[in-house]
């Protein structure tokens, strides 16, 4: 299992980078709301995994890893819509998918141990 640690810091900064991102959005009605929706996603899998990191007992872990889970799987909708909308350079969006999903892939992991 990776570093809680590691996992809190790349969670922050994918946050950080989903904020840069939509800087690139269009001025737009759509990417307005987009841009509302993946940021509040992309920051609430950093924030919640913190919360995870204060887990008082095993259920209370798996409950708060599943939040994460959760909120993980929504940014990736989210990413993927803006794939598909060419809201920015599909090569940042790529990068991002590429993390979010390694992200999802140990948040997983971590409920089965």
């Amino acid at each position: 299992m990776m570093d809680k640690k590691i996992l809190q810091d790349r969670t922050m900064q994918f946050a950080i980078d989903v904020i840069k991102l939509t800087e690139a959005f269009p001025k737009n009605t759509a990417a307005f709301v987009i841009e509302r929706q993946i940021i509040c996603s992309a920051t609430s899998v950093a924030a919640n995994y913190r919360a995870v990191n204060r887990a008082r007992s095993k259920a209370d872990f798996i409950n708060k890893l599943s939040i994460v889970e959760e909120e993980t799987a929504e940014t990736l909708f989210w990413l993927e819509l803006c794939m598909k909308l060419n809201l920015t350079e599909q090569n940042i969006l790529d990068k991002l998918h590429k993390e979010e999903n390694e992200i999802l892939s140990i948040i997983v992991a971590s409920k089965k141990q």
